[in-house]
């Protein structure tokens, strides 16, 4: 008899601190790792630390990473209580950026190395305590 192993999700909530982000990804890899799913955590990683990095720079208070196989892909994304979508994370056109540019390559990064990327973003301050959650698809879970 076949049986379907169901979907699952995990939730980091990390405080405002430096090192956040670092702890964040260390916690993705062994996530992966448990899931047998490790030759996704090159890109899972990177963009899990372009996303980190950019809620401790240009956000405030706490974050969260969530981990979650969805139809069959892995998701990977960041929630922060700021509700203000980054230019060009959804559909519309990222800034241009100078070649020696110290910052602002990040969205490309993400848009390039991401299968699918989204965001939910929560005016409501219920229980999803407001703000926007950005997420990318990192590649199918088998």
């Amino acid at each position: 008899m076949a049986t379907v192993s169901p979907s699952w999700n995990y939730t980091l909530r990390l405080p405002r601190d430096p090192r956040s982000p670092g702890v964040g990804r260390a916690t993705l890899r062994a996530v992966l790792s448990a899931r047998d799913i490790s030759e996704l955590a090159p890109t899972a990683e990177l963009l899990a630390a372009e996303l980190l990095s950019n809620a401790h720079r240009h956000t405030v208070g706490e974050y969260a990473l969530r981990v979650l196989e969805i139809g069959g892909r892995l998701r990977v994304g960041v929630w922060d209580r700021d509700w203000r979508v980054p230019v060009g994370f959804g559909g519309g056109d990222v800034r241009p950026v100078d070649l020696d540019a110290e910052c602002g390559r990040g969205l490309r990064l993400v848009r390039a190395c991401s299968e699918g990327r989204g965001v939910s973003v929560w005016s409501d301050l219920g229980v999803s305590h407001g703000g926007k959650l950005l997420w990318v698809d990192c590649g199918a879970v088998e």
